[in-house]
Formats: structure tokens, C-alpha cells, sequence
């Protein structure tokens, strides 16, 4: 016996109708979710209105900021070049760079405190 009997088909039609209806019921309007509207916190009330186009707050900081950064790259950097070539490489002063010092020996004067280094003293022995 092929084939569903009147009872299965109409039943079968029935679930189909059901499953589309449930699944076209899924679908959100545009207008969905409606929620509550939520009364925003005072540091969210402060960054809505601070963040506002034209805002005298926002053309201020942004003056700021900018002029702080042309400030610094345009002044404070060069100036920094400036003074590390002047000190490590143009120098005329003495001990402003030392490479190497020199070796000292006994009897040899200290420069910078006038000592005069003793002799070694005598070691009797081999070590």
C-alpha cells in the first residue's frame, strides 16, 4: 500500500503549515527587540555630550593635543638631537667622554686628585 492515508497526509500537512508558521514567528521586524530605554550613567552621560560634534569641550582638547604633539615634535626632539651631538660629540671639555682610561703605574699621579700612587710592595716567593 503506497502513499500516505488521508489521515497521515492531513496530519503530515499540519505539522508542515505549523513548522512554517514557527519559523516565519523566528523572525525579528525591523522594529525588534523593543527594549526599556536605559538612563545612562553619569561617565556615559558625560562622554555623550562630550563627544558631540562641534563641541566647544572637543575643539579645545583637540587644540591641545594637537598643539602638544607640533610642540614636541617640533621643538622638544630637535632640542634633545641637538644636546646629545653638543655633549657626546662636539665637547671641548675635558673627561666628557671617556673611551678609555689611561693605565697608571706606581709613582704615576692621580689627575683629577693629585694622588701619587705608591710602589708595589716586595713579595718574597713565587706568587
Amino acid at each position: 500500500m503506497p502513499g500516505y492515508t488521508p489521515d497521515e497526509k492531513l496530519r503530515l500537512d499540519q505539522l508542515t503549515k505549523l513548522r512554517r508558521q514557527w519559523l516565519k514567528d523566528q523572525e525579528l521586524s525591523p522594529r525588534e527587540p523593543v527594549l526599556p530605554a536605559e538612563k545612562p550613567g553619569p561617565v556615559a552621560r558625560f562622554w555623550t555630550r562630550f563627544l558631540q560634534p562641534k563641541s566647544l569641550w572637543r575643539i579645545y582638547t583637540h587644540k591641545a593635543v594637537t598643539g602638544g604633539v607640533s610642540t614636541i615634535l617640533s621643538l622638544l626632539v630637535p632640542m634633545w638631537v641637538i644636546h646629545y651631538t653638543v655633549k657626546y660629540h662636539v665637547a671641548p671639555k675635558p673627561y666628557g667622554i671617556v673611551s678609555t682610561k689611561p693605565r697608571l703605574y706606581p709613582g704615576d699621579t692621580i689627575v683629577e686628585t693629585g694622588e701619587v700612587l705608591p710602589d708595589l710592595p716586595e713579595s718574597h716567593g713565587h706568587h
